[in-house]
């Protein structure tokens, strides 16, 4: 009787670790069941490339959510910094990696500006992120002069266009970033300090931790990350255009609460994330080979999303009194997909 018990235990506690990736699986073995092409190389492949430009921002939005922020300026920061690179590796003739690294700095750069705004200013993550995503499109728009600028050359488009050992290059560039902040957060002092500021940011600073230089390193990362993101997508185009982004930031906290993020903070990792974000490129791409009309699609996405939510917080609410309370320590339950 006790090992029959025991089972059951056993099962509710797999399921509430791993809730994300089984959500994930039910999702891919559905659309296998239901389409031929699925599961071939070439889709997965696919699959793959279009989830990297969602997790690349979704990774600097999960550490702003488990410190209890946001970044609303992601899709517009992906855009402006994809537009710099081009046109400086082109129009300003600095060459490709000249205009790669100005490309990245300006990312980052907006993201020391939102936390300015935030540390400094006192503005509110959401007033401020909103802010810098108005201003970082408007100077896109200036900048590119609502054109494209295109004339790239190989070495750029390679970050985008090009594979190694048969895997696309960003894929490659994905697994580099989020293997990095991974270890971040579950093997520094600063991964530590992020998830002490989203349990509780004024205890977290009677004992001690500089807030301010959390939320600035968090941020800066955040920038840099959807940055990334801009630039191997204007790598994939062959060309920068001003309106790249746009809803990239839904995309991006979509994928960090589905893959366990807490909005309220403290609680979020990357491989969790990962989860999320290729929740929504499976079914981006599942949809369109049953060839779902658009309009129909962004309503069945958006019924999964919250039945996923849904389903990952009631399994949740199963969880001890001591796993519910978040401490200001980064645990294995935190960096878990399911967490």
């Amino acid at each position: 009787m006790n090992q029959q018990n025991h089972q059951p235990s056993q099962l509710a506690d797999f399921l509430r670790r791993n809730s994300t990736y089984v959500i994930l699986l039910a999702i891919v073995v559905g659309f296998a069941v239901l389409s031929d092409e699925f599961l071939t190389l070439n889709n997965l492949l696919t699959v793959a490339l279009q989830t990297t430009l969602i997790a690349l921002a979704a990774i600097g939005m999960t550490l702003a959510i488990i410190t209890g922020g946001i970044d609303l300026s992601v899709g517009s920061v992906a855009a402006l910094s994809g537009a710099l690179a081009a046109g400086l590796a082109t129009r300003g003739g600095l060459g490709t990696y000249p205009g790669l690294f100005i490309g990245l700095l300006a990312g980052a750069g907006i993201g020391a500006l939102n936390a300015a705004m935030i540390v400094w200013g006192r503005i509110p993550p959401f007033v401020a992120t909103l802010a810098s995503m108005a201003i970082a499109r408007g100077l896109t728009l200036v900048y590119t002069q609502g054109r494209p600028i295109a004339g790239l050359d190989p070495a750029f488009t390679f970050w985008g266009s090009e594979s190694l050992l048969g895997i696309p290059v960003p894929v490659w560039v994905l697994l580099g970033v989020a293997v990095l902040v991974h270890l971040l957060l579950s093997q520094t002092a600063l991964g530590l300090h992020i998830y002490a500021v989203g349990g509780g940011e004024e205890t977290t600073r009677l004992a001690g931790v500089s807030v301010g230089a959390v939320k600035f390193s968090v941020y800066v990362i955040s920038g840099a990350t959807a940055a990334l993101s801009g630039l191997i997508l204007t790598a994939r185009l062959w060309s920068a255009q001003p309106n790249i982004g746009v809803g990239l930031e839904l995309d991006a906290i979509a994928a960090a609460v589905l893959g366990g993020s807490s909005l309220a903070g403290g609680v979020g990792g990357i491989p969790g994330t990962l989860a999320g974000a290729f929740i929504i490129g499976v079914l981006s791409n599942g949809l369109n080979l049953l060839e779902v009309p658009s309009y129909n699609q962004q309503v069945i996405k958006g019924l999964v999303f919250i039945l996923a939510v849904m389903l990952d917080y009631f399994i949740k609410q199963q969880r001890s009194p001591r796993r519910q309370r978040v401490a200001p320590v980064a645990s294995q339950d935190k960096t878990s997909g399911g967490a």
